[in-house]
């Protein structure tokens, strides 16, 4: 009988796309081309990414938009070094939290934070892209006004937000009461009109401009409290990132008040472990990453808002989360909040996100994650304008218990980490995922796919994955062998089946380079409308 080997498991069924001239992968096929062609054109990965970035405001609109928020970590082929970008506004200065709740964070005018989308965007071109930035602007231009297919995934996405969302601007451009069907043809011309605005008059037309005056006077309107001050305070940080190594890697994620140093934590305690000697998708293998990633949610609750220095020094000493991770006692804990108040239908809405890899054929690596939150964000639009807001506010802690609790004009501590992996200082891997507080748990679960057992980047996405919730519930891919759910049942872990593919557990997209070679290799999720494309 044929023995198969880790890597020969496939648990796909597509491959890895591969070239040498530049690779971009994101969540849907129109923008990862439009990214592709700026690459064409002579542009580098910051030209690609700022042009997937906008196209994805067109055919995402659920999850994409220029006033969302988000961050990159991104490599630099002419430094060699890797550094992040955090396009996070501040809390808005008129926030009063005390006067807010679940209901009022998630849907309506007091729910955005700034939006920082468009400042991050041009932030990563304008200083490190080759193009200019209306040039970049063209393919979403030109999506938005000639209009693209609707998927399934859109369908879905905006029928279910009709009753949460009021917005009569929103109901006119998406029209959710129409039975859309897969291929008809959206336009969004009010969005194009916008876009060719910021192409010709800059950024300004939003932070101190036109469009800004718009937001800010509607919000006032409808009882939001984004201010043109707000507006024009933004500014994108250039940070150092956080990293930590596993096997022969170094990962590198955004800083506090990111809270991405949770993924590298519960990486950090699986170096100390073989999941490749436990087999693929057994119960020793989904054990040990799943106690793991809840020791290392733990922690990130209780040192959230600690400095990027103190998150390297957590990430030092790991010593005792090992031993709890090897003493066979279950792992109860939070995942989520302070609160520890969050499950699976509570939470669903935030698992809109969207995360987006590329790679040049100079060096050049970015990984951009961003979002507009909940689908749809805070389901208010400018009219007029096509500039849908996000509901930031969703994903921050409200409680004023909460030491965590967020205050007007702090930086908020975000779940976002886009992830560059070098080996002996060159680039090797690009990846980040949507998913609110999944993102730090199912990119953990990917990357032991990819590094431990040896698959290859489509399969190690493609893999079954878990999203760990409050307490002990785990929701898993019902593709795991049942013995094995049987199991982890056994274990202590409480398993609720998914079905086969869900994005509920994220929509990952991910770019390799061989460091000795420079091939390329790029793969997108299964679970949402992911494509990789190449230059």
């Amino acid at each position: 009988m044929l023995e198969l080997t880790n890597g020969d498991w496939s648990l796909g069924g597509r491959p890895s796309m591969r070239g040498v001239s530049g690779m971009v992968a994101a969540a849907h096929p129109l923008a990862a081309n439009a990214g592709a062609e700026m690459l064409r054109r002579g542009g580098n990965a910051f030209d690609a990414v700022a042009a997937t970035a906008a196209a994805l405001n067109v055919v995402e609109p659920f999850m994409s938009g220029l006033a969302g928020a988000g961050a990159a970590t991104f490599l630099r082929a002419e430094t060699g070094e890797v550094s992040c970008i955090d396009f996070i506004p501040p809390a808005p200065s008129g926030l009063k939290p005390a006067e807010m709740d679940g209901a009022v964070a998630m849907t309506g005018p007091l729910a955005p934070c700034t939006p920082g989308s468009l400042a991050g965007w041009h932030g990563l071109q304008s200083r490190y892209g080759k193009l200019a930035f209306a040039d970049v602007l063209q393919p979403a231009i030109r999506l938005a006004t000639d209009g693209f297919p609707v998927s399934p995934f859109f369908i879905v996405e905006t029928s279910t937000s009709i009753d949460r969302i009021k917005d009569p601007e929103w109901h006119r451009i998406f029209r959710p009461e129409h039975d859309w069907k897969p291929g008809e043809v959206l336009k969004l011309p009010d969005l194009a009109g916008t876009l060719e605005a910021i192409a010709k008059n800059g950024i300004e037309h939003l932070y101190g401009g036109e469009l800004g005056e718009k937001l800010a006077s509607h919000l006032a309107a409808e009882g939001g409290v984004i201010a043109m001050q707000d507006l024009e305070a933004v500014s994108p940080a250039i940070e150092a990132p956080v990293k930590a190594a596993y096997r022969d890697r170094l990962i590198h994620v955004p800083p506090p008040p990111a809270e991405s140093f949770q993924m590298l934590l519960a990486l950090r305690i699986l170096d100390s472990f073989d999941p490749s000697a436990m087999g693929l998708l057994s119960a020793g293998h989904l054990d040990t990453v799943f106690r793991a990633i809840r020791i290392a949610a733990g922690l990130r609750i209780k040192h959230n808002r600690c400095s990027p220095k103190d998150a390297m020094a957590l990430l030092a000493d790991v010593e005792e989360y090992v031993a709890r991770v090897s003493d066979g006692k279950p792992v109860v804990g939070p995942t989520e909040k302070w609160s520890g108040d969050s499950d699976f239908e509570r939470d669903a809405p935030k698992e809109n996100t969207t995360s987006m890899s590329i790679a040049d054929s100079e060096g050049n690596m970015v990984c951009l994650t961003q979002s507009l939150g909940s689908a749809y964000g805070s389901g208010v639009m400018i009219p007029g304008t096509g500039v849908l807001l996000n509901n930031f506010l969703n994903w921050t802690d409200l409680n004023p218990a909460s030491p965590n609790a967020l205050q007007p004009g702090q930086r908020m501590a975000m779940c976002l980490a886009p992830s560059i992996s070098t080996r002996d200082g060159k680039g090797v891997l690009a990846l980040g995922t949507p998913g609110s507080y999944g993102i730090l748990q199912t990119q953990v679960q990917a990357m032991v796919g990819y590094v431990d057992f040896g698959l290859h980047l489509q399969a190690a996405i493609d893999m079954p994955r878990a999203r760990l919730w409050d307490g002990k519930q785990i929701y898993l891919e019902r593709r795991v062998p049942h013995t094995v759910c049987r199991e982890l049942s056994a274990r202590g872990h409480d398993v609720t089946l998914l079905p086969e593919f869900s994005w509920r557990a994220g929509g990952m997209q991910a770019v390799s380079r061989d460091p000795e070679s420079g091939a390329l290799a790029a793969a997108a999720d299964s679970r949402r409308d992911g494509a990789a494309i190449p230059a």
